[in-house]
């Protein structure tokens, strides 16, 4: 069929809608995702963009409007302006900074009545009102209407934590989206199905009540303010029931004496294995409590024993080693004092390989840990307790008062259900945690059971408080339709809910404290429940990081500030792959990543309290225990009986669903498919041989494509969204992915050509390297790089009906990927030509030798293939070669006084280093005043950088890897900051 192309079809403003991507994450402040916690979600600043550019036509297809290419680019740019643009400003400091502007901004779309987010659907009801022959609207609400009217309706099958249906309703489309996870279902209902139907509304509460004769409430203002509300007044009441167990701490700090607890920082211990010793070791990661300059402060573990009168006597330190420690048998204790100033927090006793006994200096092994995790025996003990101070944090030893205190809780009831196994994501298992229950302590499990409690009596409160205020009672509850007192009351009591769950997450014994910014951290710092062996306990009722409210704050100000409310939002509990769609769609979503995030898994620990809490509001929902599983599309090789059944369910899973959008996608409109995933199948693992020979392929991007070539879409498109801030390398220790991928596709035609495996080969050959080379210049990171070149290649696979071998069968997606790399290999491997000798000697040498030593001969025989010399190199700065060995100088080893305009010999080797270091030690803008000094001759770092992050990335280096991905992922910054360098004139060296 005919179309028109859209905008996304043919061009975007990729830079302006990275850079906003990559910033979401550092906006907190009324942004929904921090709403409820959910896994790889997409940046709301991406979505938007998509959504707009699949909606708004390219100037290209309306010829007759605009008949000229330059017209056509004019009209483009303009598009360009309203959907994203960079600018830059200067700050209060007189510095020039990049500021987005634009519908992607966040800043400029988060107000009443926007007027970005107006002029963006003004665009998207004139391509409507075109298409149908009619004059565009133009005033606010006949836009609104005409969109709500004539637009698609917008589908998202795997929605997630929401982003997509949001962002289709935010720019006026009917927003649907379904999932199989209840806790999915639940975040989406709460962003995009319950605020509409109580919009402009005001609150119910008796304070709010009385000040609405001076009080206007628009859009879900009135939902906040009772959110806010009512969850004051949880609070209080459950300090009211639970607050003896939260007791003050005399602290002595600068006049002040009884003072509220931050936090219980609390070791994990396990009897020692040496029976001269048998002491309760503590398994401490670290004994820093923080690290902040001028608060230094850390816990000093001392062993000894206790006496008939209860005083604890030290032992000195030769008297804690040895084989006849403990030989009055009696264990020793360990106890520990909090010290702060200068000095030396000791080693932590415990890391990945093992243990080491405090009192002994036994090593342990994990396996003695697990076995006696496994018995019962782990228990835990009081390292530290912070507490508000003026000015700060204050840090405190422990007391015996608190611990018992701690220790004396007793739930009434608890999460009783079992902890899936799965090596990769949820470890405690393995140290005899084996029940929800088991991942927080008795005080923990008494708070939230008690919160947890309160939601339903809060919302009985709310409705009767709704009713006083005169909105009529149906009893018809919010999961049945109904916008009466009794639904209000649901509403409300959704978001209180997601503040138990928020409390949860930061109130489990998984959570640990960071020394760096005197917090403590949630449950989920990374996509997994992992084994921690130091724990921080929060005070729910402080007002510090942790506490009960300040959680429900944080939903207040998503909803306050919510203008997401001109269209309607529908969210079901659906298996993607039976989707049976009533309507055409315009499709867009972020389908599971492979094996890489076991979504059930790790949302158990939420939805055993999202359950406990809200069962009897949404029945059906949560009905089952745990979230399902058995339907799930993950391939997760516990569930499926290994790694291949596992594949096959997934491929089959999203072939199904891919057939279903194919079915009922409205076929105006292009599907955008979001995809991120990087696991590499090496070559050495296949059998055949001729996979041998092609090398890597993607299995999470194999099964994705072949689900979507077999439901006959072609690639039309492709953008690399970066959704991870540039950052320098110290701190980064892995090497992930920092880029989404959105393919958009379009049904294949039906009678679309086949083609041989040789004309394949050759349009890749003659295409992709110009894709490749947009790709470096739109400063993809290099750690993406092998991913965003599968889009354009498999765009040209996707265009043909079959490509054919030899033999007459079909290829597979599998090896046009592996064709797709080996072609991304030869581009990198042909850059090398464009460098000077000294970096060609020096890229062989290092891909077999690193930065080790070898021998002199092998050395001067490569120099001599290169057209180089060893002594040369030696002078360049790059090079070590002393008592027949060679080696490459580590970035470490290099001049701290290198003059590079004074520096006769400068391989792009040498210049690519220095960069690096200086981009480590001194930031981005050290590293500009660097590159403003080289000049031209900097050029080709980024693309040296780019071919030694392969390299490393095929080696397994990771460590380097990531140190090439950070100059490239730095660059258009440095570039930037370079421009604007002036060198001082008694600048004469650069100092590292």
């Amino acid at each position: 069929m005919t179309y028109r192309k859209k905008l996304i079809e043919v061009a975007l403003p990729l830079e302006a809608i990275n850079v906003e991507s990559a910033r979401e994450k550092s906006i907190r402040h009324g942004h929904p995702s921090t709403l409820h916690l959910w896994w790889a979600r997409r940046p709301l600043a991406a979505c938007r963009a998509v959504l707009w550019a699949s909606l708004v036509d390219d100037p290209s297809s309306w010829p007759e409007k605009f008949p000229t290419e330059e017209a056509q680019n004019r009209e483009r740019q303009r598009l360009f302006d309203i959907l994203g643009r960079i600018e830059l400003e200067k700050d209060k400091k007189g510095n020039t900074k990049q500021v987005v502007r634009g519908l992607v901004s966040w800043d400029e779309i988060n107000q009443p009545n926007s007027g970005v987010l107006l002029e963006a659907q003004r665009e998207i009801a004139r391509c409507l009102a075109w298409e149908r022959g009619e004059e565009p609207p133009t005033k606010p609400d006949a836009i609104r209407d005409y969109i709500a009217k004539y637009a698609p309706p917008a589908y998202d099958p795997f929605c997630g934590g929401g982003s997509i249906p949001l962002e289709a309703q935010r720019l006026g489309l009917q927003a649907h989206g379904s999932d199989l996870n209840p806790v999915a279902v639940l975040i989406t209902k709460a962003l995009i199905e319950i605020p509409p139907k109580f919009k402009d509304k005001p609150p119910v509460n008796p304070d709010s009540r009385q000040k609405q004769k001076i009080s206007s409430w628009e859009g879900s203002q009135g939902l906040a303010a009772d959110v806010r509300y009512y969850g004051q007044w949880m609070r209080d009441e459950a300090f009211k029931r639970i607050g003896y167990l939260y007791p003050m701490v005399e602290t002595n700090h600068k006049g002040t004496k009884d003072t509220k607890v931050i936090a219980w920082l609390w070791a994990r211990t396990v009897k020692c294995p040496n029976p001269a010793c048998g002491c309760q070791m503590p398994l401490v990661r670290s004994f820093q409590l923080s690290t902040k300059k001028g608060k230094e402060a850390w816990v000093e573990p001392f062993v000894g024993d206790v006496n008939t009168e209860g005083d604890f006597n030290h032992k000195g330190t030769e008297d804690t080693k040895g084989d006849d420690f403990g030989v009055s048998g009696v264990p020793p204790k360990i106890r520990f004092e909090v010290k702060t100033g200068k000095g030396t927090a000791p080693d932590g006793t415990v890391n990945r390989k093992g243990a080491v006994c405090i009192a002994c200096n036994t090593p342990v092994l994990l396996d003695h840990i697990r076995r006696e995790g496994k018995a019962g025996r782990m228990d835990a003990q009081l390292m530290a307790i912070v507490a508000e101070g003026q000015g700060g944090r204050v840090y405190l030893s422990p007391d015996e008062e608190q611990e018992y205190i701690a220790k004396k809780a007793q739930p009434e009831w608890k999460p009783e259900s079992e902890l899936v196994f799965n090596s990769r994501h949820v470890t405690p298992v393995i140290y005899g945690m084996t029940k929800h229950a088991d991942l927080f302590t008795p005080r923990q499990l008494v708070a939230l059971t008690t919160f947890s409690d309160l939601v339903s009596e809060t919302r009985e409160k709310i409705k009767a408080d709704a009713v006083a205020a005169g909105i009529p009672d149906d009893d018809l509850p919010l999961n049945d339709g109904g916008i009466g007192a009794t639904a209000y009351a649901d509403a409300v009591a959704t978001y209180l809910a997601f503040g138990v769950d928020k409390l949860a997450d930061r109130n489990s014994t998984i959570a640990t404290w960071a020394n760096n910014r005197e917090h403590a951290r949630n449950t989920f710092t990374r996509q997994a429940i992992s084994m921690t062996w130091d724990f921080a306990e929060s005070n729910p009722f402080s007002e510090s990081s942790g506490n009960f409210f300040g959680g429900i704050e944080t939903i207040y100000h998503i909803l306050d500030s919510n203008n997401c409310l001109n269209a309607s939002g529908e969210v079901l509990q659906i298996d993607a792959a039976q989707l049976e769609p009533d309507a055409s769609f315009l499709f867009s979503t972020d389908p599971p990543y492979y094996d890489a995030v076991p979504y059930s898994d790790l949302s158990d620990f939420l939805y055993v309290w999202l359950r406990s809490t809200l069962v009897y509001l949404y029945p059906k929902l949560l009905s089952t225990v745990l979230v399902p599983k058995k339907s799930e599309l993950v391939a997760d090789p516990y569930r499926h009986g290994g790694k291949e059944r596992a594949k096959l369910f997934f491929e089959q899973g999203l072939g199904a669903t891919f057939n279903k959008l194919y079915r009922s996608s409205d076929p105006a409109y292009p599907l955008t498919v979001y995809y991120a995933f990087k696991q590499a199948e090496s070559k050495e693992d296949s059998d055949d041989q001729e996979e041998q020979q092609l090398g890597l392929a993607s299995t999470g991007w194999e099964t994705m494509l072949e689900g979507l070539m077999q439901s006959n879409f072609m690639i039309d498109g492709t953008w690399p969204i970066r959704t991870e801030l540039a950052r320098r390398m110290r701190g980064q220790n892995s090497n992930a992915l920092a880029s989404s991928i959105v393919l958009v596709c379009r049904p294949r035609p039906a009678d679309a050509p086949k083609a041989s495996r040789r004309q394949f080969l050759n349009e890749l050959k003659r295409d992709l390297p110009q894709a490749l080379k947009l790709l470096q210049q739109g400063n993809i990171a290099p750690v993406d790089l092998a991913q965003a070149s599968i889009g354009p290649g498999m765009a040209i696979y996707s265009k043909y009906a079959a490509i054919l071998e030899s033999n007459g069968t079909s290829m597979g997606v599998r090896t046009a990927l592996q064709l797709i790399n080996q072609i991304l290999d030869e581009f990198l491997t042909e850059q090398e030509g464009e460098f000077d000798s000294d970096t060609r000697w020096a890229l062989t040498w290092f891909e077999q030798y690193q930065f080790n030593e070898a021998l002199y001969g092998n050395a001067e025989t490569l120099s001599k293939a290169k057209n180089t010399s060893i002594q040369g190199m030696v002078e360049a700065g790059i090079l070590e070669a002393k008592a027949g060995k060679v080696r490459l100088l580590k970035r470490e080893d290099l001049k701290t006084d290198w003059k590079p305009e004074k520096d006769e010999r400068t391989p792009i080797w040498e210049i690519t280093q220095y960069l690096i270091h200086t981009l480590d030690k001194n930031g981005e803008t050290g590293a500009a005043e660097l590159l403003a000094k080289l000049g031209n001759k900097a050029d080709l770092a980024k693309e040296l950088a780019y071919r030694l992050y392969s390299l490393c990335d095929r080696k397994g280096w990771t460590q380097e890897a990531i140190a090439y991905n950070s100059l490239v992922t730095s660059w258009p910054e440095i570039t930037r900051l370079a421009n604007e360098y002036k060198p001082s004139p008694e600048q004469l060296s650069f100092s590292l």
